[in-house]
């Protein structure tokens, strides 16, 4: 379906000019329908398309057609077809978040979300919650997706942007939509990967550049009083790199962000057109 009709037709059924709920079948392609409720999800990813340009799309769609295969046996072919499908559609001007989406129940269906971007920040304040990591399948972005948005609605009750996310003795993990990175010394640390953490398509691209640049990784287990006075980040793919400059809940202070900018610009370049780089396997 050519994109201008995909917008009209979502008009047609009622839906904000802004926001369009797509279906895919394989024999019909992509066709207007209601959103599903994010409680149907079974698997999701979303990534920020920036006048045409999009950062680590390849990443996003290995993670989108690991996690559909997981959740529900899907064949990586039908899923990479829908994935081609769904990049085509998507707008080359303008700021969006578009999300592909796999929900159920029986028998699992296929949807893409085509959203404008919601408003970025180059920073964050995070809310310290005392409360363990409530998640039941961490590693798979989806299913967790409105648990996760009503914790950061009661973040945001508090003051913050974001919150962090702990296990049951205390280590850090992640935020709710954001993996979590700092600073020790020259180190660039990150929690270890055995932790239950979704693997992070803007952190990989940040430890690949650091490999680049000879900047030492490595992997750690700290607990939230580790973080104290630490250049802190939450990275993710709307957003980019946000210093924490403010822990809220909590005595923590935050550090100074002296590295931040620069790694924001480079950052800002790394994006792609998706004319030239859909993330498909062809």
């Amino acid at each position: 379906m050519e994109m201008a009709a995909v917008w009209q037709v979502g008009q047609d059924v009622g839906r904000e000019p802004d926001i369009q709920a797509l279906m895919w079948c394989e024999d019909r392609g992509l066709t207007p329908c209601r959103p599903v409720p994010d409680s149907a999800l079974l698997a999701a990813d979303s990534w920020l398309v920036d006048e045409g340009r999009v950062r680590g799309l390849d990443r996003h769609r290995r993670r989108f057609v690991a996690a559909c295969a997981e959740a529900a046996g899907d064949s990586p072919a039908r899923i990479e077809k829908f994935w081609r499908e769904a990049v085509d559609v998507l707008p080359r001007a303008g700021a969006w978040f578009p999300r592909v989406e796999l929900a159920g129940p029986e028998p699992a269906r296929l949807f893409l979300r085509i959203r404008p971007a919601p408003p970025r920040t180059e920073s964050v304040a995070v809310w310290v919650t005392e409360e363990a990591d409530p998640r039941v399948l961490p590693r798979r972005k989806g299913p967790d997706l409105s648990l996760l948005a009503a914790l950061r609605g009661r973040a945001t009750e508090r003051g913050a942007q974001e919150l962090l996310l702990t296990t049951a003795d205390g280590l850090v993990l992640e935020g709710a939509t954001a993996s979590v990175l700092w600073w020790e010394g020259d180190v660039l640390c990150r929690p270890s990967p055995e932790l239950p953490l979704l693997a992070g398509v803007t952190s990989a691209l940040i430890e690949e550049r650091a490999a680049r640049l000879g900047v030492p990784v490595e992997h750690r287990r700290p607990t939230v009083a580790d973080l104290e006075g630490r250049e802190v980040w939450f990275v993710n793919a709307l957003h980019g790199i946000r210093p924490v400059t403010e822990w809220l809940g909590s005595p923590l202070r935050a550090g100074p962000a002296r590295r931040a900018a620069s790694w924001q610009a480079w950052l800002d370049t790394a994006a792609e057109p998706l004319d030239e780089t859909n993330g498909a396997s062809r």
